[in-house]
């Protein structure tokens, strides 16, 4: 540490009470008068462009026309029967650039059906009473083991319990359900991670063991020989660095930890937050962290960004919900040394700009910014499969993505994987949950199931 006991990242800047709201949910669910109203402004169009547009395909307008007539079990068979994790998918999905984005009714002059919000009011019921909708098949007598327990494994899994196979999911983490329960603002989940693990669970079939890490005390080749079939759901569990002097400075850490953090923490009064926050990054690990900052207690909280808006990856839609919450967002420029005597006191950038063929540069313009504390959240990475040194086969990467076919196999016979580790279409929980309903699909024929695995 410094000189000083780095008094400017301290618990307790608000009161209990105060943090209790601004941690309340941000997007409050629909009673059923307004569910009734927001439902009958669907066209329940043939075709329906929002079906298209959703990842998992959910059949938009059927679950839709059944909440019109409060057939809330047949809603949520239809939105879980695609997508299981659709209550959380509820919650955290782009809409905007997904099914809302692409609704018929989303003009200039019209909104969007609320067709997110109307997803949580068909699900929730689900979850909070527990109830059963989907039954096993006959037990297969065949054993597969998942390896992640985010939406691509807890996805994968449940496909195959459903088909009749016995698995078993491991995850590094003490508990199950990856970015949902550890990467995701609270204000947007709250408690609602658990909730709905334990209801995927409860098909059946399903054991859970946490703390076991591929490479340290889980091997794949144990796996191999143990179970007929091997799905990876790893995410991008690696964290890129800046590469900059002064990174090593008490105060600069990971966003993905301190959300982390967050997430696990049981009394938000007990949680350290800075004065100053500087985050970098402009996808959603860097938005849900500089929002979070700031409803800490953070004085000042900005978010700086190499290049404008438009290449964020974070939505225009989150992008403005930070700057309501009084998070300040600087584009066009980069990190290029933290400042400190032991621990961080300020970040100097430099202003980019693009050069004549197009690549980013930096202008030769400086910025410095006060700073106590210092968020990276400039990318996540693939830490890919270790061989065991026994002559077992290693499993193909590319671009720092497992490389699978169209089956979703990897290079290893018998061994599949999904997710954010395999680089899909985007890395959006509600593409996971396909990618492990897919991979699922495939297993179970090759185990010489009957039909499809659902999901």
């Amino acid at each position: 540490m410094s000189r000083k006991d780095h008094a400017d990242i301290a618990p307790g800047r608000l009161s209990s009470e105060q943090l209790a709201r601004n941690f309340d949910d941000v997007a409050p669910p629909l009673d059923r008068q307004s569910a009734l109203i927001a439902a009958q402004r669907c066209y329940y169009c043939y075709d329906a462009p929002c079906i298209q547009a959703c990842p998992t395909g959910i059949d938009i307008p059927s679950f839709i026309r059944r909440i019109t007539t409060d057939n809330l079990r047949g809603a949520a068979t239809d939105i879980l029967g695609a997508n299981v994790l659709g209550g959380m998918c509820a919650r955290v999905c782009p809409t905007e650039i997904l099914c809302e984005g692409s609704c018929v009714r989303n003009t200039a002059e019209s909104q969007p059906v609320q067709i997110g919000a109307l997803q949580r009011y068909a699900t929730d019921w689900v979850f909070e009473t527990n109830t059963p909708l989907f039954e096993r098949a006959p037990a297969s007598g065949k054993r597969a083991a998942v390896v992640g327990a985010g939406p691509a494994g807890l996805s994968c899994a449940h496909a195959l319990a459903r088909a009749g196979h016995d698995v078993t999911v491991f995850d590094a983490k003490p508990k199950p359900g990856g970015l949902n329960e550890y990467g995701i603002a609270e204000y947007k989940v709250l408690e609602f991670a658990a909730r709905e693990i334990e209801w995927l669970l409860s098909v059946g079939g399903i054991a859970w063991e946490g703390n076991r890490a591929l490479g340290e005390n889980l091997h794949l080749a144990d796996l191999r020989r143990d179970y007929d079939a091997v799905f990876l759901g790893l995410g991008l569990s690696g964290v890129n660095a800046l590469g900059i002097e002064g990174e090593a400075l008490a105060g600069v850490r990971n966003a993905v930890d301190f959300i982390a953090d967050l997430r696990q923490c049981d009394d938000f009064t007990q949680l350290p937050v800075g004065r100053r926050v500087v985050v970098i990054g402009g996808g959603n690990t860097a938005i849900d962290a500089a929002i979070q900052s700031k409803k800490l207690g953070a004085e000042s909280v900005t978010m700086v960004y190499r290049r404008g808006s438009a290449s964020m990856s974070a939505t225009w839609a989150e992008q403005e919900f930070a700057k309501t919450q009084g998070v300040t967002v600087i584009e066009w420029a980069q990190p290029r040394r933290i400042l400190g005597d032991g621990a961080v006191s300020a970040i100097e950038f430099e202003y980019t700009q693009l050069d004549e063929a197009g690549r980013l540069a930096g202008s030769g313009d400086y910025l410095m910014l006060a700073a106590d504390t210092v968020l990276k959240a400039i990318g996540q990475s693939l830490l890919a499969p270790r061989a065991n040194g026994d002559g077992s086969a290693v499993i193909e990467t590319r671009n720092g993505r497992i490389v699978v076919n169209a089956e979703f196999e990897t290079s290893v016979r018998g061994v599949w994987a999904g997710g954010d580790c395999v680089g899909s279409k985007v890395d959006l929980t509600v593409q996971a949950v396909e990618d492990g309903k897919r991979a699922a699909r495939a297993i179970h024929a090759r185990l010489g199931g009957n039909g499809k695995a659902e999901n």
